[in-house]
């Protein structure tokens, strides 16, 4: 697939480029530049120096890239367009977190702040850039600092607080929380324009989020109602919040300094500033809040797809064959697989089922993908449009999700100071905007800074407290099933415990124009999806004959704002006063992530998500019967609520030698719904290096820092199968001169550290470029050559549509994309680490079911992947890295650089690539309150 096809919905959501040849008009520039240039913040007295409920004494740090600064008037737009200037503060942290690729081997404890940003509490007096009183309130204070502009809130009321937070995230990301508040009702098309990417990324939230206005606010009464004083606080958060941010709208439209999209998409007019910028309501957070669950923290699904592979595995192999060969590759429970809790603590959920009950397999051929999209005209009915809800369809059914973010903690009996140290943040993607903010929020009940996503940033959501820091990264356990349900009297009616229930229809009807900003021609759809008690409709089929639809339900479906009552806790330093405080904060955190959590004294770690209790014998992995029997236990289907695991069943620790979490398996016994967590996992690039430096002693914030940089840089195929790979290459002697010189080349790499790194800051050339580029060409080629040939054409492809062959830098073929920095989360690597062990005689455990590369003989396994290096070995640059928007043809090191994908206006150069959370924090505290 060509890479100009991203996989990330978020990296299809880009500026048209109709903007650039309109914004590089100098005259345009000069008209307007004096009418919408933001107002001078008002200059008050400032604050004190620094902050005495601060306990990390200066040993907090953190960055976010490319800047806090994500509005942009239409001057400062018109000027980045045609000359390339930046505003304030838009990309100022992007060079630190860039530089660190080539910083980390020379970094100091001293140095760590050339790379990150001081995370201290408060401004020091020397260092305000400005301070301001929001709609002139006198209980609420912003001050920015000179360094990266993050907006610091201190309030003397709980509402005055929450207020000054809106309004700082309106100056930072107004744009962006607009756009996302329709991308959460589906409407972004006819908000931003009919781009085919736009036409994708509302297709596919909708999808797996089809709530009629209704429904948004019963998710807030239903949180409020359920949580008590908490529930009632967190409204009225919520409304003091939504307050800010709509007094910054009408200040901005007043005196005309809001973000220039709204110009260029047709909202408002820029000579005579007539059209509306909409104000935000509290189902509007509903909204965003979906958007980020559905991206990050919704496990599950793919069973449709699972169910697929099976049949094709029994078609090959008969049932019972054919079941254990599908089982070694789904390695649900895999013995040698990188854990986070690493005890031996076993914490059983989503095995399989001694007999399993309900199945409802689908007959073969039967299958069809229930169609969004109806009434297309113009644009909408396209070839390319037709294709985008192609991959939109795709991205939503999948289990492989988009799993991001990595942490590396250390217990203080481990490190120089007797003090735990943490590296850990989200994985989020690079974005311009980028999707979080960074923010200090100082008030009643309320002492914290940090990363929030944009519009949710009522409070700190991944940050630090006043002696105490947590963290997430994604975690995937299956909290999606689907469902069979049988249909009667026609196509939009099933059966519910026997009788005949009409299917829900709920129904978005979108239309477009060009503009400014995107010259897609007119063109209108409707997306119409199907619901039923079961959740929405996603297939079709027959199962022994009967037709039925397949339903997908998720156990935070109509729960998307419950997750508000965890940050508020964590947030609360009333709360939060030691590890299990952290714990049962989490546990009110309904979406599936990894949380951990480091002070002065302890670590800790706790995995959230409403679990459900499935049915005895259900196999989670596959459709089962809408039936009673097989339902979740206790499941009320009018407000989607179930028997949930208790806490304690959840993976959970506190005070382990060291946690690594790089979206791995979490525990022994704990199947998370993503394939492929075996022998070789990314998470092993951070277990390696942890493990060995606890083993060694006197770990400190650099060392652990440069652990996680290392593993940035690093190829994961190479480190962990590219040596067996190339012991069975040198099982006999090579003689062909092509692959002998590829040969010493990639034992050069391995030798060198197997690192994809620059010759030099800036020269924009790998060094071992050509082993870089036979590797890259030589993994999909050796994987086809290694397992096709066994499995044959029909299995081999169905597995891989349950997990890609690869996902190195530069696939644009991979879950996520091109320039998306992430790398190495899906791939065959642990099948092919465990074929290639067995055909060389070394121990395996968990091994696959048969010998696949050359049916087990050496020779023969030789053979087959000598050919296909010899292949990889003749293709050019050129060949392997074809090019694409970013960058030309054989541009090596282009073709992995990471991109900050324009959600505005302005835009940003390309880094060298790291695979590291765009979030991060290093942290070590020294006392405790």
């Amino acid at each position: 697939m060509s890479r100009r096809t991203p996989r990330n919905v978020l990296d299809r959501l880009r500026t048209s480029r109709h903007l650039f040849g309109f914004l590089k008009s100098a005259s345009v520039c000069v008209l307007i530049a004096g009418l919408l240039s933001p107002l001078t913040q008002t200059a008050v007295a400032a604050p004190r120096a620094t902050a005495s409920n601060d306990y990390c004494g200066g040993q907090c740090s953190d960055i976010l890239p490319p800047g806090e600064n994500g509005n942009a008037t239409l001057a400062q737009i018109l000027l980045n367009q045609a000359f390339g200037t930046q505003p304030s503060h838009a990309e100022d942290q992007l060079g630190p977190y860039a530089d660190l690729a080539s910083g980390y081997a020379g970094l100091t404890d001293a140095k760590i702040n050339t790379f990150f940003a001081d995370a201290s509490f408060g401004v020091p007096a020397d260092q305000v850039a400005s301070s301001e009183k929001p709609a002139g309130r006198g209980d609420v204070t912003i001050v920015r600092d000179k360094k990266t502009g993050v907006p610091h809130i201190t309030g003397t009321t709980r509402y005055g607080t929450e207020f000054g937070a809106g309004y700082a995230a309106a100056e930072d990301r107004l744009w962006l929380m607009d756009v996302f508040r329709h991308v959460g009702r589906g409407q972004l098309t006819g908000f931003a324009g009919g781009a085919p990417a736009n036409q994708g990324l509302e297709q596919q939230f909708y999808r797996s989020a089809p709530y009629t206005e209704a429904e948004l606010q019963g998710q807030i009464d239903s949180a409020v109602a359920k949580s008590g004083a908490r529930g009632q606080q967190a409204l009225a958060d919520v409304n003091a919040y939504i307050a800010g941010v709509n007094a910054y709208i009408d200040a901005s439209d007043s005196g005309r300094y809001f973000p220039g999209e709204y110009v260029l998409t047709g909202h408002k007019d820029a000579i005579t500033n007539a059209g509306t910028i909409e104000h935000f309501k509290v189902t509007d957070l509903v909204a965003l809040a979906s958007v980020v669950g559905s991206l990050f923290g919704s496990g599950g699904g793919g069973e449709v797809g699972n169910a697929l592979s099976l049949l094709a595995a029994q078609q090959k192999y008969g049932v019972e064959e054919g079941t254990r060969v599908w089982e070694s590759f789904r390695e649900r429970n895999d013995p040698e697989a990188a854990l986070t809790v690493h005890d031996g603590a076993s914490f059983p959920y989503g095995g399989k089922p001694a007999v399993a009950q309900g199945a409802a397999m689908p007959d073969a051929g039967t299958v069809t993908e229930e169609p969004l999209v109806y009434d297309r005209t113009g644009s909408a009915a396209t070839a390319a449009a037709r294709k985008t809800s192609a991959t939109a369809a795709a991205a939503i059914t999948s289990s492989a999700r988009r799993g991001m973010s990595n942490a590396l903690v250390v217990s203080g009996k481990h490190t120089a100071s007797g003090h735990p140290v943490a590296v850990f943040g989200p994985q989020t993607g690079y974005f311009a905007p980028q999707l979080l903010l960074l923010q200090e929020i100082q008030g009643p009940g309320i002492s914290a800074r940090g990363a929030s996503f944009a519009g949710l940033s009522m409070y700190v959501e991944l940050g630090r407290g006043q002696d105490y820091s947590w963290s997430a990264t994604t975690s995937g356990q299956d909290i999606i099933d689907t469902y069979a349900v049988e249909l009667c009297q026609d196509d939009y009616h099933y059966l519910y415990h026997g009788t005949c229930t009409a299917m829900d229809k709920v129904e978005q009807r979108n239309a477009w124009k060009p503009t400014v900003a995107d010259g897609t021609a007119a063109g209108s759809y409707t997306m119409r999806v199907w619901r039923t008690k079961y959740g929405p409709v996603t297939y079709r089929a027959t199962v022994g004959g009967t037709k039925v639809a397949y339903t997908s339900l998720r156990s935070s479906y109509l729960h998307e704002a419950d997750s508000i009552i965890g940050f508020q806790m964590l947030n609360d330093p009333d709360y939060v006063k030691g590890p299990q405080d952290f714990q049962s904060a989490a546990q009110h955190i309904n979406y599936t992530f990894n949380w951990f959590y480091a002070d002065s004294q302890h670590t800790a770690y706790y995995n959230s998500g409403d679990n459900p209790v499935r049915a005895s014998g259900v196999d989670a992995e596959f459709p089962v019967w809408a039936r009673p029997a097989y339902e979740w236990r206790d499941w009320d289907p009018a407000v989607n609520t179930a028997a949930y695991t208790p806490a304690s069943a959840h993976p959970n620790s506190v005070d382990q030698d060291y946690y690594i979490s790089w979206n791995n398996k979490q525990a022994k016994d704990y199947t998370t719904a993503s394939w492929a967590d075996g022998s070789v996992h990314r998470g092993d690039l951070l277990e390696d290096r942890v493990k060995k430096l606890v083993a060694a002693g006197g770990v400190t914030r650099t060392k652990l820092v440069q652990a996680m940089a290392e593993a940035a840089l690093t190829d994961l195929r190479a480190e962990d199968v590219l040596p067996n790979l190339l012991k069975v290459v040198g099982s006999a002697a090579v003689t062909d001169p092509a692959v002998a010189d590829a040969v010493n080349k990639l034992q050069a790499w391995v030798s060198a550290g197997a690192r994809r790194t620059e010759t030099s800051p800036g020269s924009r050339t790998y060094a071992n470029a050509d082993a870089i580029r036979i590797l890259d060409a030589w993994w999909p080629l050796l994987v086809k050559a290694e397992f096709e040939p066994g499995l044959g054409s029909d299995l081999y492809t169905a597995f891989t549509v349950n997990v890609p062959v690869d996902e190195a830098p530069s696939a644009g073929h991979g879950p996520t994309g091109s320039h998306a920095g992430s790398a190495f989360q899906y791939g065959w690597w642990s099948y092919v680490d465990k074929d290639i062990r067995a055909v060389l005689g070394q121990p395996v455990q968990g091994g696959l079911a048969h010998t696949y590369c050359g049916g087990g003989s050496l020779g023969s396994c030789r053979d087959s992947l000598v050919g296909a290096l010899k292949q990889a070995a003749g293709l050019t640059a050129a060949q392997v890295y074809p090019g694409d928007d970013q960058c030309s043809a054989g541009d090596q090191w282009c073709a992995d650089s990471i991109a900050q994908r324009a959600l505005g206006g302005i835009k940003h150069g390309r880094i060298s690539w790291q695979n590291r959370p765009t979030y991060q924090q290093v942290v070590e505290y020294t006392s405790h309150r």
